[in-house]
């Protein structure tokens, strides 16, 4: 038998008020995958990332992680287990310094591994070490999406939910990013990435989805789906 997925949506219902963003959808994240969800705005995707998470209600159908249920469980115990998202817009606390930022990933880990997470990301992010005691809100664009995944790993994630990492940055800096999370995936962490560069997103993850209006249009592999007409017409621009 194949080894049971680190994440599994299964018939997975949410969203606002009585607006239904998601609508049925089944999804499957292994462990050491790059799973890439893309499609058009408005298609449901941060919405899904948000019921994974634990930041939006499930209505119905169920989120499994390490064969566990979990689509009652609060964010923060969400995070207790190893999901943690990089949300859309980085989100960070423009004011405090980018240490202080990280500091705030680490809430639920010990002193002994919060130096040793902070030395990782700033190997991972030289750039955040020589700005680490400037206020985040000051940092340029892509500072900020470092600074947003880096505090992310602070909390040692096992699922990484990265939501638009590459929006609003210049071409060479989406380049990094994305490098950065094929070199993530190489240290243990597993990814599930929302990303409207689909071209990029599909072109590094080992599987994508492919949603419209909250429901899964395509699955394959990311080269599969890089090489199908109907999707490159809809959905690439191809």
């Amino acid at each position: 038998m194949p080894p049971e997925p680190l994440l599994q949506v299964r018939n997975l219902r949410c969203g606002y008020g009585r607006i239904e963003a998601v609508k049925g959808v089944d999804l499957e994240v292994a462990a050491g995958e790059i799973v890439a969800l893309v499609g058009g705005n408005g298609a449901g995707k941060t919405t899904l990332l948000r019921a994974i998470s634990g930041v939006l209600p499930v209505g119905s159908g169920t989120i499994r992680f390490a064969g566990e249920p979990i689509e009652r469980r609060r964010p923060d115990e969400r995070v207790a287990l190893g999901i943690v998202q990089v949300p859309e817009g980085r989100q960070l606390f423009g004011p405090l310094s980018v240490l202080d930022n990280l500091r705030l990933g680490a809430f639920r880990r010990g002193r002994a591994r919060t130096r040793v997470n902070l030395e990782r990301v700033f190997a991972l992010f030289p750039q955040l070490a020589e700005r680490q005691d400037t206020p985040a809100g000051t940092l340029s664009g892509g500072q900020q999406q470092m600074c947003a995944i880096g505090r992310a790993l602070m909390a040692e994630p096992a699922l990484l939910l990265l939501d638009e990492p590459s929006m609003g940055l210049a071409p060479f800096l989406v380049e990094q990013i994305l490098e950065t999370v094929v070199r993530l995936r190489a240290e243990g962490v597993t990814v599930l990435l929302v990303e409207q560069n689909a071209v990029a997103a599909l072109s590094l993850a080992d599987r994508g989805y492919v949603l419209e209006t909250g429901r899964i249009a395509y699955a394959g592999t990311g080269r599969d789906l890089l090489g199908d007409p109907v999707v490159q017409e809809a959905y690439l621009g191809v």
